[in-house]
């Protein structure tokens, strides 16, 4: 072992440390308000006997001889409690006890999801029943479904609540009561003048034009257009009415600070006992920088940590050179490169469609989202080894290309089961250390590592058994990206491509596709028009993909480099994104 290269592997590594670390710690003093709110990981039995999962936050000074209002704070689909944080650190600031529920078959709630109203009349009554909680005095926010949940908990409940603050939701969708000016009570609805769920959520193409909407305007009591900013109805009657529009997404609710901030100032009028802390003066963002350093550590630390294991005598057997460069050149090159970054959004909402209609939930595949990027992987999967094998047997065998050549074979002794077996160890060791880090966040810091959309959460034991069913169609695409990208894919040069060059070209063709979906998607709503395409929902899922696939295209190059061929990175890659999807989706068989 070189001592120089060796002794850059542990600064590397000892950084990567230290943004885990230093990220948790910063994001637990945001979380916790400067250790002025104490956070609670809290399990109780809702309906029918599900357990019900929450973060419950309270302030300093609150007792059961001194109880504070309190504020129910609901997520919205195939997200989980954390990802309301932001309304739940700046609602704790300013003196209430929050509990920020997962909903049914979300997060670490029982499944299946849509259950019991989404979780929220459970939700209700417990945060009722905690007699450290003004029971008089109780706030609803709900975001997308979450919204839904909490309208239902409001009917089902009808005394339990003062006020209720729906953000990017509506009334009167999937089970929920229709919103007259009488129900919900003292109602304030956060709705973004470019939210993608417009016609779903209030019946209008254009999200700016809800105002004109018979349903929004049956709500709130209007003969006309409603206007922005306006209070109708009373407070003290329990009818008062109010619209924001910041201008942000469906999604950006969550780190908008306009949006967090509408909701604190309608809180503020409708349910008494609260600071007087300004709907500005907010802190919840330093959190979101913090779980992002974080995961930032635990990407990077699988680096240093490879290389080092790689240079252990068990595992140094399976460090090897690439093979000689047989990939395609030329024109050549540029044809492939423009179907690598088009065929997996071409066929993005189409594949994930088809999953969901062939394979329905399951004991063995139990989440809806799950199972349509699953469908998505393994049909670019099929797709990309069939135009791999026509060019192979068309064109690149006969420059005497073999298997060896794609990272698939050792050149002298073919398929050897024993390194490719070392290869899987060497990916579930570097998956454990990823995981240990996660598991040491949440019993140091109580948070994991996340960014708005994108969330790397612990496993429950359910959702480890939902993991393995997943396991292996993920692993079959990355063995086949991985043999497209290092084999077909690899570009020529005087020498081998310096690693740093590789890892560039290779993250481009992973998302520069996703990129352009986006920007297609998004370029027309936010000039005030409709997606083009529709599909809010895969639409927002696509959001994940260009860090995901970032993080792909990096393990993938980089372990490839380090052994020569393609499985350390593609089990690495299809352990990490199987943990992180299933981890953040909804469940929707009831085990």
């Amino acid at each position: 072992m070189n001592s120089s290269s060796a002794r850059r592997l542990y600064v590397v590594l000892a950084v990567a440390l230290l943004l885990v670390f230093g990220g948790g710690a910063l994001a637990s003093w945001v979380q916790t308000n400067g250790g002025t709110v104490t956070i609670k990981d809290v399990r109780f039995i809702g309906t029918n006997g599900l357990q019900m999962s929450a973060l419950l936050y309270v302030p300093n000074g609150v007792s059961n001889k001194k109880p504070a209002p309190g504020i129910l704070a609901v997520h919205g689909y195939i997200n989980s409690r954390e990802t309301q944080d932001g309304f739940a650190i700046e609602f704790a600031r300013r003196g209430y006890v929050v509990l920020a529920l997962d909903q049914t078959g979300h997060g670490y709630s029982d499944p299946p999801a849509f259950a019991n109203g989404f979780g929220g009349p459970d939700g209700l009554k417990y945060l009722r029943s905690l007699d450290i909680v003004d029971a008089n005095n109780v706030g609803i926010e709900g975001h997308s479904m979450g919204g839904w949940a909490s309208v239902i908990a409001a009917a089902v409940v009808p005394t339990g609540y003062k006020s209720i603050v729906l953000e990017g939701s509506s009334t009167g969708t999937f089970g929920a009561p229709t919103g007259t000016v009488t129900f919900p009570r003292n109602l304030g609805l956060v709705y973004s003048k470019f939210d993608e769920f417009s016609q779903l959520m209030w019946l209008s193409d254009v999200p700016a034009n809800i105002v004109n909407t018979a349903k929004l305007q049956a709500a709130f009591g209007s003969n006309g257009p409603v206007e922005v900013g306006k209070v109708y109805g009373s407070i003290d009657d329990g009818t008062a009415r109010k619209l924001y529009q910041p201008a942000v997404t469906h999604p950006a609710d969550h780190i908008s600070p306009e949006a967090i901030g509408d909701a604190m100032e309608w809180m503020a009028l409708t349910v008494k006992g609260g600071n007087n802390l300004a709907p500005s003066d907010q802190i919840w963002y330093w959190k979101e920088i913090g779980t992002f350093i974080a995961y930032i550590g635990m990407v990077l630390s699988l680096f240093p940590l490879g290389a080092l294991l790689l240079r252990m005598p068990f595992f140094a057997s399976i460090a090897d050179a690439p093979a000689e460069n047989k990939g395609v050149r030329g024109i050549g090159w540029w044809i492939a490169a423009a179907l690598t970054v088009a065929i997996p959004i071409l066929t993005f909402y189409w594949l994930q469609h088809v999953g969901n209609d062939w394979i329905k939930p399951s004991p063995f595949f139990a989440q809806n989202i799950t199972t349509g990027i699953m469908a998505w992987a393994v049909g670019n999967g099929l797709i990309s080894l069939a135009l791999f094998l026509l060019w192979h047997f068309t064109s690149n065998r006969k420059s005497g290309a073999t298997a060896a050549h794609y990272g698939l074979t050792w050149r002298e002794r073919g398929v050897d089961w024993a390194l490719i077996g070392k290869s899987a160890l060497l990916a579930i060791a570097l998956v454990a250390f990823a995981y240990w880090l996660l598991e040491l966040s949440d019993w140091l810091f109580k948070t994991d590592f996340r960014l708005w959309v994108l969330a790397v959460k612990l496993m429950s034991p359910l959702q480890f058994r939902i993991f393995l069913a997943y396991l292996l169609p993920f692993a079959f695409f990355f063995v086949v990206l991985g043999m497209v990208l290092h084999g077909e894919m690899r570009r020529a040069a005087d020498g081998e491509p310096s690693l740093r060059s590789e890892l560039i070209v290779n993250v481009l063709l992973m998302i520069t596709g996703f990129i352009i979906l986006l920007l297609v998607q998004y370029m027309p709503l936010l000039s005030g028009g409709v997606l083009p395409l529709g599909e809010s929902l895969l639409t927002i899922v696509a959001f994940q993909f260009v860090p995901l696939l970032t993080m792909v295209a990096l393990v993938s190059t980089y372990f490839y480099r380090k052994t020569g061929h393609v499985y350390v990175g593609a089990f690495l890659n299809a352990m990490l994104i199987t943990w992180i999807i299933v981890a953040g989706q909804a469940t929707h068989w009831a085990f």
